[in-house]
């Protein structure tokens, strides 16, 4: 049963779409894929989180425990959901990041059980914008320490990749957790493909669901 009510239920009319979302780790190609995939569908672009919790997370991070800084996490992505609702009544969007990397994320950093992160974020999922498709890209570990070699915009996301032990295989393995629970899943590896590649493939799979 959920627990929305009057002022906490989300307006619906006048969607468009598609809604593409695309998940995965740090360095693994989202933000250059989503600005191809903007070209090509005219979709906005939206990255979780946005503004005005972007500017706010590295002091969260460093500052609140677990649960305040998941709840944290958890108001920026339903204040995501807004803006991509808002976004979809003019057409496409495409989201770096959604649900999945906020749940996948914050179970890996915090070492915290992903049943645990899922079981508080269930009674909020009925506010979010279903994605027509999720694409969770998958990248091996030489790939990924290519591209964040490459990245002029390095983050402390893209360095703990390889310096925190365990954080990229806890990250992997939660990213996987989610997508076989995700309707929308759509696996996507991204070794040997260049980002038209893959930009390609998603647009041609988005052409095959409205066929």
């Amino acid at each position: 049963m959920t627990l929305l009510r009057g002022p906490y239920t989300p307006g619906t009319e006048g969607c468009q779409g598609p809604f593409v979302v695309l998940e995965g780790v740090s360095g693994v190609g989202k933000s250059t894929l989503a600005r191809l995939l903007a070209k090509q569908l005219g979709a906005t672009v939206i990255h979780t989180l946005t503004d005005p919790h972007t500017g706010w997370s590295g002091t969260v991070n460093r500052e609140l425990r677990p649960l305040p800084q998941f709840t944290f996490y958890l108001s920026g992505l339903l204040h995501v959901a807004d803006v991509v609702r808002q976004a979809l009544r003019v057409g496409p969007v495409v989201a770096d990041r959604y649900v999945a990397s906020v749940m996948a994320c914050h179970a890996a950093v915090n070492r915290v059980g992903l049943g645990q992160v899922q079981e508080l974020t269930a009674p909020f999922l009925p506010y979010l914008v279903a994605p027509d498709a999720t694409f969770y890209l998958v990248g091996s570990d030489s790939s990924l320490k290519e591209r964040v070699g490459t990245k002029t915009d390095v983050k402390q996301d893209d360095t703990d990749l390889f310096d925190v032990p365990g954080r990229l295989a806890r990250l992997r393995e939660n990213f996987r957790a989610v997508a076989d629970g995700d309707p929308t899943a759509v696996t996507l590896p991204t070794d040997g493909r260049s980002p038209a590649d893959l930009a390609d493939i998603i647009v041609k799979h988005l052409e095959a669901g409205r066929a």
